[in-house]
Formats: structure tokens, C-alpha cells, sequence
């Protein structure tokens, strides 16, 4: 029931193409069976069994045809323009949901699964509410229409012709037991792959440095075996099922087609009827088969929503608009304790007693492991004390407080685009000259000889750049943002102890900020007003 409240949640939002994929589909059932109307009358005509002109019997024909040509366009139309807007508006808003959820610094899944999901889910879900649920109802209706047209003409012919049906429903019921089992197997494996691949493209260099090219082929091969086995699986279950319901449908088809032809050998059916009955005939099996395609339709989907829904189990953080404080802002930290292990375990951070005061600069020293980064998560509100409190200007700190943080992290953070699109990341609303400002206090100079400009475009990971200037890029893109905490995690690591020295001198100028450098480089101490050493 979970499931079916989800899928009834996003059908909200996309009822407008639901709605007209089911009007266009009946209007496609009326067409149809008018045409089988159409038809017998105008075969009656030319064997003189039936008074009228024949041109006009195949005018009517002819305008059907036009008609269920129209509606054949109007069903790819929606498809490619409203079935793109809908995937992409669900997808924003999967990914919202996750980028508003807490953070969780051991994530349970990985980054290629949750972007599989995102795009092969997300697909499959809202193709099914918008195109596959809305033509079960022309489907339903052009089966309903077939039997009460054929139960007129042969009361004894429609009911042999649908009473396959209870069985398709049994089988089908065993089918979806099976084909549920499978998907998943097969959706999760294809997910396992996107992972690997992924991680294998992000770490191409570590990759060939290491020689490790067989391996991560051999780990690929041996994911992709394993899909080919359980796709085997699936298409063998499938092939089989198929096999049977059609041997089905094609014995109800050969008894109508002997029936039709007994009674026209007799003289108690024309030609025109004959016709009529085949046609209903196929028009009754028509969307019994649409409906037994439908069984791994449900499948699918109930896989899909699954999958999706399991990214939404994470809560989501706290929502309301950012808490930006007077400038500057200062944290103190009061018998904080948090740690990642289960209760009973030696946390990283016990009673914890700390003061950063508004307007100053701090140096955060230690080990490897001492909890120099599960003080920044707690700064960020990434994650909350588990006893204690966290203060900003004297109030509690939550997630809304982050606006009030630049942070600077460690590494290469820059993102495939243009410098103009990295920058804008700290500040959207930032001028060229804003801009141009930041990049000078980072002694991001450089810039000025790039061709481009603001508007030169980089690859993944700020490709084309050094380390060093990737780093003071970040630390430009940092500094447009409004908060008045700076937080510094190893930012200068990459930069040469000149151009150190300058972007420092350069961020302390401006007192409006509180300071606090996460590093292990002694010569940052210098600058400091205090020194926080966490001890292993």
C-alpha cells in the first residue's frame, strides 16, 4: 500500500499528461470500433447485401482512418514534449529531496547507484503514470466496446472469446511474483556497474598509475556476468509465460475464425460480418495482450518506486529561511561529545569546551583521526552534537545558521564549466567586478591571461588548472559568499609559501570575518590569535 500512496503522490504532479494521454486514447477506442462499423458496412454495400452508395461507405472509411492518424500523432506529441518535462520535473524533484536531506558522513549508497536511480527509475515511474496507466483505460474501454459490439452480433462467439481472461489473470499473478524478484536483481546490478564505472572515470589517473587496467576491466566483467545471467533468467521466465498466453490468444482466435466460417457456409452470416467478427475479434485479443503487457509494466514500476523511495528515507534537515547574523559571528562550543560508532564506543569528540570569538582567527591543529574534520561537519551543522551544545551569537546552531559560514574545503572542488558558473556557486547574484575582486584577494591574478576570461570554460575537476590554482579559485568562490565565518580546511596546502602568505595577509585585512584554519602547516600559526590542538 506504501508503494501505491507514492505513486499516487507523483501522479499529482503530472495528472495534466495523464489526463490527456487518456482522452486522446479513447477518442482512439471510438475511432477504432467505428471503423469496424465503417468496414462491414461498406463490404455489405459492394455485395449488394446492404442498400447505400459505395463511395460514400468508403468515404466514411477513409475520414476513420484520417481521424486514428491524428490520434496516432497526438499520442507522440505528448510523449516527446510533455514526457520529457515530466521526467525532468520528477528528477528535480528526487534530487532536491536528497541535496534537503541530512547528511550522512558514511553514505549507504553509492554516488553511480543514486544517478542510475535518478535517471532509469525516474524514467520508468513517471513513463508508466503518464502514458502506460492512462492507456489501460482506452485499453479497458476498447476491450469493453469489442464485447458488447461482438456480444451482439454472437452471444455464444463473445463469450468464448474473452473467457481466456480468468486465466490470464492467474497466470498473471505468479508472473508478477517472479518478474519482481528479477527486475530488482537486474536493476541492482545495473546500478553496480554505473558505480564502477563512475569510479573508475573519477579515478582515471590513480588507475594507470597504479597499471591497475585489468583489474578494474576483470571487476567490470565479472558485474556484467553476473547481469547477463540474471537478464538470461528474466527473458527465459518471460519467454516462457509469453509462449503460453499467446498459444492461448491463438486458439481463441482459430475457434472465432471456424465459428465465422461454419455460420457463413451457412448462410446466416455475409461477408461484411464475417469481417466484422475478425476484426472484434482482434479487438478484444488486442487489449487482452496490451493487458498482459501491462503485468511487467507493474513490475517495473513497483521495482522503480522502490528504488526511489529508498532515497527518501533519509530525513530531511530542518526547513526555513537562512539565519544570516550581524557580522562577525563568533561559536563557542559547550561539553560537545559526537562520534560515528555505536553507543558504547570511544567518540571522536568528548566533552568538548571551546570558544571562537567574534573577529577572531584560530589555528586547528592535530593528528590524523583526532577529529579536526568532525569539527568542521559540526560547524557546518553537517551533523549535530550528540550531548552538548553548539552557540552562534548566542544561539543554538542548526542548518539554517550555514549562511553565516564561507567554507573552503580541502582538494580540487571546482566544477566542469565555466569560471564565471564556479564563482557564481559562492554568490549568484555576484558582479564581474565582485568577482574580479574575490579573484585578486585569492591572488588569483592568473586569471587575467586566460582567453576567455570569466567565461573560460574548464573540464571536470577544473581541469586545465594547477592544484594551486584551482585552490585559489575555490578560496575566490568562498570569499563572495556573505557569511562571516571563514572556514579554511587545509585551503592553502597546494600554494607556494609566498603566494601563501599573500592570500592570507590578504583574507586577515578585512577583520569583518572570524577565522578558523583547519591545517597542518605550522607557518599558518603566525597569523593566529589562538591555537586549538586536538589531541589524538
Amino acid at each position: 500500500m506504501e508503494i501505491f500512496r507514492w505513486l499516487w503522490k507523483v501522479l499529482q504532479g503530472n495528472r495534466l499528461q495523464a489526463v490527456m494521454n487518456a482522452c486522446v486514447g479513447l477518442l482512439g477506442v471510438a475511432l477504432g470500433l467505428s471503423s469496424v462499423w465503417a468496414m462491414q458496412r461498406a463490404i455489405d454495400t459492394a455485395a449488394g447485401v446492404r442498400e447505400g452508395s459505395l463511395y460514400m461507405a468508403v468515404g466514411v472509411m477513409a475520414a476513420l482512418i484520417l481521424g486514428e492518424f491524428a490520434v496516432g500523432i497526438s499520442r507522440v506529441w505528448i510523449r516527446n514534449i510533455l514526457g520529457v518535462k515530466a521526467q525532468n520535473r520528477m528528477q528535480q524533484h528526487v534530487l532536491d529531496r536528497l541535496l534537503r536531506s541530512e547528511w550522512r558522513g558514511r553514505e549507504a549508497m553509492h554516488s553511480g547507484d543514486i544517478v542510475n536511480r535518478l535517471e532509469h527509475d525516474v524514467k520508468t515511474v513517471v513513463t508508466f503514470l503518464t502514458e502506460t496507466l492512462p492507456s489501460t483505460v482506452s485499453t479497458v474501454a476498447m476491450l469493453v466496446g469489442a464485447f458488447v459490439y461482438l456480444l451482439q452480433m454472437d452471444v455464444w462467439l463473445a463469450i468464448v472469446t474473452v473467457a481466456i481472461l480468468p486465466l490470464f489473470i492467474l497466470v498473471s499473478r505468479i508472473y508478477v511474483a517472479y518478474m519482481r524478484k528479477y527486475n530488482r536483481r537486474v536493476s541492482d546490478t545495473e546500478s553496480l556497474i554505473q558505480s564502477l564505472l563512475t569510479e573508475t572515470m573519477q579515478h582515471r589517473m590513480l588507475v594507470k598509475t597504479m597499471e591497475a587496467d585489468a583489474q578494474m576491466l576483470n571487476r567490470l566483467d565479472g558485474t556484467q556476468q553476473t547481469l547477463r545471467q540474471w537478464v538470461r533468467k528474466r527473458t527465459a521466465f518471460s519467454v516462457a509465460s509469453n509462449f503460453f498466453l499467446n498459444l492461448g490468444f491463438s486458439i481463441g482466435f482459430l475457434v472465432a475464425f471456424l465459428w465465422g466460417a461454419l455460420r457463413l457456409y451457412a448462410g446466416t452470416l455475409t461477408f461484411g460480418g464475417m469481417t466484422a467478427f475478425l476484426q472484434l475479434v482482434n479487438r478484444i485479443q488486442g487489449p487482452a495482450r496490451d493487458l498482459a503487457k501491462l503485468v511487467p509494466a507493474f513490475v517495473s514500476v513497483f521495482t522503480a518506486a522502490e528504488r526511489l523511495m529508498e532515497l527518501e528515507q533519509t530525513p530531511e534537515e530542518k526547513q526555513g529561511e537562512p539565519q544570516l547574523l550581524p557580522a562577525p559571528c563568533g561559536v563557542r562550543f559547550e561539553h560537545v561529545t559526537y562520534g560515528y560508532g555505536a553507543p558504547g564506543q570511544q567518540p571522536v569528540l568528548q566533552d568538548f569546551t571551546f570558544d571562537f570569538p567574534p573577529g577572531s582567527c584560530t589555528a586547528v591543529m592535530g593528528e590524523t583521526g583526532s577529529g579536526k574534520t568532525t569539527l568542521i561537519r559540526l560547524l557546518l551543522s553537517l551533523v549535530r552534537p550528540q550531548q552538548g551544545e553548539i552557540m552562534i551569537n548566542n544561539f543554538s546552531l542548526n542548518n539554517l545558521h550555514r549562511c553565516n559560514f564561507v567554507y573552503v574545503p580541502q582538494g580540487n572542488t571546482l566544477l566542469s564549466g565555466t569560471l564565471r558558473e564556479n564563482l557564481m556557486l559562492g554568490n549568484p547574484q555576484a558582479t564581474d567586478g565582485q568577482m574580479l575582486e574575490a579573484l585578486r584577494l585569492a591572488c588569483a591574478d592568473f586569471v587575467d591571461d586566460f582567453p576567455g576570461g570569466l567565461d573560460t570554460r574548464f573540464s571536470e575537476q577544473g581541469g586545465g588548472l594547477s592544484e594551486g590554482q584551482a585552490q585559489r579559485v575555490a578560496i575566490a568562490r568562498a570569499l563572495l559568499r556573505p557569511g562571516s565565518i571563514l572556514l579554511l580546511d587545509e585551503a592553502t596546502s597546494a600554494l607556494d609559501v609566498e603566494t601563501e602568505k599573500k592570500v592570507l595577509e590578504n583574507i586577515l585585512s578585512d577583520h569583518r570575518r572570524t577565522v578558523i584554519f583547519v591545517t597542518h602547516r605550522p607557518a599558518v600559526v603566525d597569523y593566529c590569535d589562538q591555537v586549538l590542538r586536538i589531541p589524538q
